[in-house]
């Protein structure tokens, strides 16, 4: 029995975690930085207690690890089978830049600022927002960048290929 409630323990502090990051945002899923880290560390350290109790035993720590495998396990096939209940764990991807244009509304709902925006548009290779067809936020806190300066990059390539073949 103590084993279950163990188990059980781990579950809601699963839940809470998963409904505190929804609440707080995706943001912190894609790019951790040091106070981020140190955040997750200081987390897990302050409700390992609320978990497990005084039971620092081995299969304390099992029924601890199991009940979240199970959990977790549980709540990918929930989402997976039902796109509402994913959405309201997940949220939806938020469209950030659409046609050289930063959509204002959706960089206050993400958090993010302007500097890491441009950030990103840079990581994906494009000099500037004007660039930028569309920049979405996606699920998982990730930013996709589509940009006409990939398109033409990639038309050069095709262009050149075709090019090639004919020649050889």
């Amino acid at each position: 029995m103590n084993y279950l409630l163990i188990a059980l323990k781990s579950i809601a502090v699963y839940a809470f975690i998963v409904a505190a990051i929804r609440l707080f945002g995706k943001k912190e899923l894609s790019q951790l930085s040091v106070i981020d880290l140190v955040f997750i560390l200081l987390i897990s350290n302050a409700v390992q207690n609320a978990m497990v109790g005084a039971d620092s035993t081995l299969l304390g720590g099992f029924a601890a690890a199991g009940g979240l495998f199970v959990t977790n396990f549980l709540l990918k096939k929930l989402m997976f089978n039902h796109q509402s209940i994913s959405r309201m764990i997940q949220g939806e991807p938020l469209m950030l830049i659409y046609k050289g244009k930063t959509k204002e509304q959706a960089l206050l709902k993400s958090g993010l600022t302007l500097d890491e925006l441009k950030a990103a548009v840079r990581e994906h290779g494009v000099e500037g927002i004007e660039n930028v067809d569309l920049a979405v936020l996606e699920v998982d806190g990730n930013i996709s960048v589509l940009s006409n300066d990939y398109a033409q990059r990639t038309s050069k390539k095709r262009k050149a290929h075709k090019f090639l073949s004919k020649n050889e």
